[in-house]
């Protein structure tokens, strides 16, 4: 995945609370498990509503607890595929928030007035290194996870932790060897 670092741009508006992962993505569109091709599908009944118009920008502002229910990977894989980078939200649901995390996809807890005020300003940036959204002209502090702060600013994908790590696992592997089997006594 690409590291992220700093996103900026026009804020998509998706003014509910409660989304859950099966209206972010339907069930009768996960027949497969590649993560692109899902972006098209994204919203699907809401998307036949008259006036429906949610353009794929950089930042999805959206409701408090977004993508509760299931824990389906993927409404977050086409929220990605769509175009959006970072949704910023009072609340997530906890496994959708994890999933973000795992793909690219940076998810930004804000205070609700502080979400409200990103929706009508239409455009923002979204600072992972420093923690802050930029708003007219103001900053909002925002936490994330350190270990999911490091991945999403390395561009890692939880392997890839593992992967940084391969010279001290061969070691202590070679280490392992030559001090012959692990017994244990009873």
């Amino acid at each position: 995945m690409d590291p992220i670092t700093t996103i900026t741009g026009p804020v998509s508006v998706l003014d509910r609370a409660d989304v859950d992962t099966d209206q972010i993505m339907p069930k009768q569109f996960l027949k497969r498990v590649e993560r692109t091709g899902f972006g098209e599908f994204l919203f699907y009944d809401w998307a036949k509503e008259p006036g429906w118009d949610l353009p794929p920008n950089p930042i999805l502002a959206t409701g408090r607890n977004f993508g509760c229910g299931s824990s389906r990977e993927h409404a977050p894989w086409g929220l990605q595929d769509y175009g959006f980078k970072a949704i910023v939200a009072p609340s997530f649901g906890d496994i959708f928030y994890n999933n973000c995390t795992k793909i690219g996809l940076l998810p930004v807890v804000l205070p609700e007035d502080d979400v409200k005020a990103v929706m009508e300003a239409g455009e923002a940036t979204v600072d992972l290194e420093n923690g802050v959204v930029a708003i007219d002209g103001r900053e909002v502090s925002f936490h994330i996870d350190e270990d999911a702060s490091y991945r999403l600013l390395n561009g890692l994908v939880e392997s890839g932790l593992t992967l940084q790590s391969s010279g001290a696992i061969a070691d202590f592997e070679r280490t392992r060897e030559r001090s012959g089997p692990v017994t244990t006594s009873l």
